[in-house]
This record gives C-alpha cells, sequence and structure tokens, in this order.
C-alpha cells in the first residue's frame, strides 16, 4: 500500500528526517511516535505531497508521489493537527469546498457529502459557522473532509487532541470503522490512543526510525506472572518445567491473603507463552498450591517511549527483553 525508501528532509543544517524507510500495508493503523521535533509532521507533510524529500521515494499503490503527485493525492486524506479552515464558512459550505478541492463531480460530490457527515455525526451543524463549533466537532469536521472521496490512505494528525472522554471514545470508534476501508496512520503523543487502536508501531527519534514493530510484540516481555501458595523454597518444581528459564519471587507473602506469592516466570527463547501457562496450572493444582493469577507481563509503552528518547532503547528479541 505505502512504501517509503530512504526519506530524507533538510531545513538548512538541519536533518529533520534522516533515511527513513517503512512499508505499511492495507488495513493497518499504525502509530507514529516521536517528540515535537523528531520528525514525524514532516514525513506526514512528504507522504502528503506538501513537502518534497531531499532524498527518497514514496510509492502509494506503486505510485511514484513524484512522478504522479495528482494520482496519489486524489487517494489520500489528511488531517494536519491544526487543521487550516474559515472560521466564518458554514459546516456544509465548508464540506463543499472541500469536495471541489479534491475534484469531486456530480452526483459523486453530493453523495460523498453526505456520507462524510454521516459517519463523523456532524448533521446536526451542517449550518453553523465553524468558529462555533466545539472542538470536538471541530475535529469532526476535520475527519469528514479528510475521508472525502474515500481515500485508500489517512494521515491523522493528533486526532483526538483537546477532546474529552466521551468524545475521544466517538473518534475511537470512526477511526476503527475508517480503517475497515482505508489504511490509517495516526500521529499521536498520546499513549492511551496506541494503545487502543494501533497494530503496529512506528517510533521516531531525532529524525531516524528508532522502532519499527507489532504493538503486541513490542509489549511482550516473555514474562509471565503467577500467584499461588507455592513456598518460596520450592520454586525448582517449576523450573524443570519445559520452556521456563527461571523463577523469581517477587514479594514475601500477599498480605491480605497469607501464604499467597507472586512469582515472576522468564521462559525460554523458545517457550511457547499458551503452552508454558498451561503446564504451569496444571503442575500448580496438582500439588495443591492453588492458582490465583496467572498473566503475561507487559513492557510499558510510555516507558519505552521515554527510553527511545533517552537513547536507552535497544531493540530486543522478545527473549531478551526486561
Amino acid at each position: 500500500m505505502l512504501k517509503v525508501s530512504g526519506l530524507t528532509r533538510r531545513y538548512g543544517d538541519l536533518t529533520a528526517v534522516d533515511n527513513v524507510s517503512f512499508t505499511i500495508d492495507k488495513g493497518e493503523i499504525v502509530g507514529l511516535l516521536g517528540h515535537n521535533g523528531a520528525g514525524k509532521t514532516t514525513i506526514m507533510k512528504m507522504i502528503s505531497g506538501y513537502l518534497e524529500p531531499d532524498q527518497g521515494v514514496i510509492t502509494v499503490d506503486d505510485l511514484d508521489l513524484a512522478v504522479e503527485p495528482t494520482r496519489v493525492q486524489r487517494g489520500l486524506g489528511y488531517l494536519p493537527e491544526n487543521l487550516p479552515v474559515y472560521p466564518e464558512m458554514l459546516v456544509a459550505d465548508y464540506l463543499d469546498y472541500a469536495a471541489d478541492l479534491k475534484g469531486l463531480q456530480e452526483p459523486e460530490k453530493t453523495a460523498e457529502i453526505k456520507r462524510a457527515i454521516a459517519a463523523t455525526h456532524i448533521d446536526a451543524k451542517l449550518l453553523a459557522p465553524i468558529a462555533t463549533l466545539s472542538r470536538g466537532y471541530q475535529q469532526r469536521v476535520g475527519v469528514a473532509q479528510a475521508i472525502l472521496g474515500q481515500p485508500q490512505l489517512l494521515i491523522l494528525d493528533e486526532p483526538t487532541n483537546g477532546l474529552d472522554p466521551e468524545q475521544t471514545q466517538q473518534m475511537r470508534r470512526l477511526i476503527r470503522e475508517l480503517a475497515r476501508e482505508a489504511t490509517v496512520i495516526l500521529s499521536t503523543h498520546i499513549m492511551q490512543e496506541v494503545a487502543a487502536l494501533c497494530s503496529r508501531v512506528l517510533m521516531l527519534h531525532a529524525g531516524r526510525l528508532a522502532v519499527d514493530e507489532q504493538l503486541a510484540d513490542l509489549q511482550r516481555t516473555n514474562h509471565l506472572r503467577v500467584a499461588t501458595r507455592l513456598p518460596l523454597d520450592q520454586t525448582d518444581t517449576l523450573v524443570t518445567l519445559s520452556g521456563v528459564a527461571s523463577v523469581t519471587p517477587m514479594d514475601s507473602a500477599n498480605t491480605d491473603h497469607p501464604g499467597i506469592h507472586t512469582f515472576r516466570v522468564r521462559l525460554t527463547d523458545d517457550g511457547d507463552e499458551q503452552v508454558v501457562s498451561a503446564a504451569l496450572a496444571e503442575a500448580l493444582v496438582q500439588a495443591g498450591h492453588g492458582l490465583y493469577r496467572l498473566q503475561p507481563e507487559t513492557r510499558d509503552l510510555e516507558r519505552l517511549f521515554r527510553d527511545v528518547n533517552e537513547s536507552q532503547y535497544q531493540q530486543e528479541s522478545p527473549g531478551n527483553a526486561a
């Protein structure tokens, strides 16, 4: 769907984007993360055709953006963080204007405006000037213009910024619905949005791509947490199980439930999480120790984000992750 190869952009002596490459398949919701100045906005502007790269190639459905910009841009929808709208325009007039800019012709134009209105639930505000809208409704208007023409690639920059919790939930539902028909690049500083929506993470640091991983793999640590009445001096019985590398007590005792201990179980590099979990449960129950909790241990996304920006993160295999 989208292929970015060796993308570089400089502003004088500053290299804002430095040799970035990645591929995004159809139907993915990909989180593009990074602190201010990391290069994510520059990348989005280059993908949209607003900026030209100094080096590198961008293709969408095998169309080279530099060679066929108009054809590529017809298949794009872009919501910048601060949408440049005309505050005095009515919502209906603005969407009509946006449809004209996208080259939509009747009867497709009217049909697309109606579809965008229905998808974003802004019908109650069609005759309101944009300046009178709440932040949430302005964001919906921005999404509505972005999805006109049913683009195959949507670029959304901070789509939930400034929204209240209810509006955030509505926006999340809308993005999931849009992803059924389009590929979505979601740029945000909010880690909860990444966890709630994205299947994959691209993390930038100082203009370079520091992380490109599936979210599930990124959060996996190859450890399990187990709560049981197993005595602290009998962990050897679990270490002998296939797929278990080590068992470490996490606390001395559970004060609310005396005798229950929590253990951290590290899997071997080839240990299967589900297989090991089943074996642990069976061994503990059969030995009469009971099983009160058994869950995978996950890596904290905010901590990873912080480590990347402190240049401490190194790509790890799940078996080596801490």
